[in-house]
């Protein structure tokens, strides 16, 4: 049969569609790969070598489906998680989530900060102090080129992305990683208590309260507003955007773990867990290349997951509240936690690690307020979830909370 030219240049259109679709999936997906993940990731390599790399896999991708859910409402609705959440529940809980989704930002805050800080320390030799307050401003130009024109934001984070990848391939293609030890290390294995803790820490790590209020404010200009086609199109062209995006996400979050197992455990180093002592070993038993690309990509994670952080901080206090309140005042109180760090001279490695056990209590009051309010067929319509995916994302939520419950008390113990 003949092939007419409107068949031909179908696929073409389509995928120039899904194309000028990517994009708010890859800013999201930064809180993915921010300093916690480097932190958690490495610990696990040099401790356990390739044993927890189903987790850091699995961990992937249950966020996925997450992410979607978050972008769906804001496609459907035209408003972000926080301000589904002012319209839907009663004022006193509404307040009651936008405050603890402050104390997460600024917790979110202070892990990219640290990040950075460690970053430019490795790289520059620069005190915490002058690294945290260079954090900030940058930030800020960061989310000055995103307020003007949303794309170029989006493009630079992704080519963030595409730079971590890149350095951790190199730095896999160096650190000598075992590939059958790798693959085993994908079926799930019996493992002691600390290990059971670094896994709950790695999914803990890897659900960001943050990247989920995100998600859904940068997808609103897909609210077209117009036909059920529309909508359907727009839904697809994200699903899509996530599964690239997070895909590319999974792939750093999973040679992190690589490059500490191939270079530190598999060489008798596994009491390599801080990033100064990950940087110091690359450059004694892999090479000084090593050391440089590890840092710059650290580098990279905590700036871009600074820029995000001072995104979702402004979409948070705009959602719940209605005001909007100048960038400077909210940005310097949400960054208060990492100056006092900074200032007080505390291990920066330690307030990482800190920070990612404070995240753990955002999780829930982001995503059972988001299972909700897309399960409201008032709300979302034709788009509101089934029967079987409230089942699935139920569960997944269930699972994540009790994953993060176990992770708090285990710290507390």
């Amino acid at each position: 049969m003949a092939t007419t030219q409107g068949e031909r240049s179908a696929g073409p259109r389509r995928m120039r569609v899904m194309a000028r679709a990517l994009g708010p999936a890859f800013v999201a997906a930064v809180a993915y790969v921010d300093p916690g993940n480097f932190a958690t990731n490495i610990e696990s390599g040099s401790t356990y070598g390739y044993l927890l790399l189903w987790v850091v896999i699995g961990a992937g991708l249950a966020a996925m489906p997450v992410q979607f859910l978050s972008a769906k409402l804001g496609i459907v609705t035209g408003l972000s998680l926080p301000e589904a959440c002012r319209e839907r529940f009663p004022r006193a809980t509404s307040r009651a989530l936008w405050v603890q989704a402050e104390l997460m930002a600024m917790a979110t805050d202070l892990a990219e900060f640290m990040g950075t800080a460690i970053a430019l320390d490795l790289l520059f030799g620069m005190e915490p102090t002058a690294a945290v307050l260079l954090t900030a401003a940058l930030s800020y130009l960061m989310l000055g080129v995103q307020r003007r024109r949303s794309r170029p934001f989006e493009v630079a984070v992704a080519v963030m992305l595409g730079l971590m990848c890149a350095g951790f391939g190199y730095l896999i293609a160096r650190s000598g990683v075992d590939g059958g030890a790798a693959v085993a290390g994908l079926v799930p294995s019996p493992a002691d208590n600390h290990a059971v803790l670094l896994a709950l820490g790695i999914v803990g790590a890897t659900v960001m309260p943050h990247a989920i209020y995100l998600h859904s404010a940068l997808v609103r200009r897909d609210h077209l507003g117009g036909t059920a086609r529309d909508t359907r199109r727009a839904l697809r062209a994200e699903r899509f955007d996530v599964l690239v995006a997070l895909s590319l996400a999974g792939v750093i979050n999973a040679s992190m773990l690589l490059v500490a197992a191939g270079a530190f455990h598999d060489t008798g180093l596994p009491e390599v867990s801080a990033l100064t002592d990950a940087h110091a070993a690359l450059g004694t038993w892999v090479g000084g290349a090593a050391a440089l690309v590890f840092a710059l990509a650290l580098l990279a994670s905590g700036l871009s997951s600074s820029g995000i952080g001072t995104l979702s901080g402004q979409v948070v206090m705009e959602g719940f509240t209605g005001a909007r309140i100048p960038l400077v005042i909210r940005r310097s109180i949400t960054m208060l936690p990492a100056v006092a760090v900074a200032f007080a001279g505390w291990d920066p490695t330690q307030a990482l690690i800190l920070s990612q056990v404070v995240l753990s209590f955002g999780i829930a009051p982001a995503l059972i307020p988001l299972l909700m309010i897309t399960s409201d067929r008032s709300v979302m319509g034709c788009h509101a979830n089934g029967r079987r995916a409230v089942a699935g994302y139920a569960a997944l939520a269930g699972g994540i909370v009790l994953l993060n419950v176990h992770l708090l008390v285990q710290h507390v113990l």
